[in-house]
């Protein structure tokens, strides 16, 4: 899969290239359009598995965010 500009390179770096596909599918492409998504709703994509919300809800914790579900109230 040949790598565009228009896709910003800000998700984590260990992420599968199964779970990036799953995310673009869905049209996701930034990691802070994640803080609007339940990890429920993550894992039925597929291609997203636990190991890969794992790498989201670390990488979101790095910038001080987390996802939908998760935040602190």
């Amino acid at each position: 899969m040949p790598n565009t500009n228009d896709m910003p390179e800000d998700l984590p770096a260990g992420l599968s290239s199964s779970a990036r596909r799953a995310l673009s599918r869905a049209k996701y492409t930034r990691l802070d359009q994640l803080t609007a998504v339940r990890a429920s709703d993550l894992g039925r994509l597929h291609g997203m598995g636990a190991k890969a919300i794992g790498q989201i809800r670390v990488a979101l914790a790095a910038r001080g965010q987390s996802l939908a579900d998760e935040d602190d109230r």
